[in-house]
């Protein structure tokens, strides 16, 4: 077993690998959730509402390679821009690691289970609205996308709740 911190924690965002960087995202799907602007105060205010390409039972795009082009407002995140973007939210593993945080525990990154966020409760699974059938997003804010998630436990070698 190597004693060698783990790529997140042994190297800044900007020279991860590509597959380093795809392999941060832990399929939450709360960053492809709506989010509202106020013009007054610049405050942002979640939704529950999904944008289109988001299969809100996987929590997966649709069409990830093609998403900037079939939406124009997606926005595609670098190293340089999460500590910058007021919307990610919390939970965020690039926003944790960025800040010099450790992966939360539900991590399919430390569980080796794609479906471990799910389990946990840290998705929106189940939550979130499908963006065709939603109406006025203003008739969908709510706060939980914004907050950091309190998730069932999730041990590291089980992949499992307890």
């Amino acid at each position: 077993m190597s004693d060698a911190p783990p790529f997140w924690k042994a190297k800044p965002l900007d020279a991860l690998t590509d597959a380093e960087w795809e392999s941060l995202c832990d399929g939450c799907g709360r960053c492809c959730l709506h989010k509202l602007r106020d013009e007054d105060t610049e405050r942002v205010h979640f939704t529950n509402v999904a944008c289109r390409l988001l299969d809100t039972q996987s929590c997966r795009c649709k069409d990830y390679p093609g998403r900037q082009a079939r939406v124009p407002d997606c926005v595609r995140l670098t190293p340089e821009d999460v500590r910058d973007l007021d919307w990610l939210p919390p939970s965020c593993a690039y926003r944790l690691v960025a800040d010099g945080k450790d992966l939360p525990d539900w991590h399919p990154l430390l569980t080796g289970d794609p479906d471990s966020v799910h389990r946990a409760g840290a998705s929106v699974r189940g939550r979130a609205v499908p963006e065709r059938e939603a109406g006025p997003l203003e008739d969908h804010i709510t706060a939980w996308p914004g907050r950091f998630p309190r998730p069932r436990r999730i041990t590291r070698r089980e992949g499992k709740t307890p």
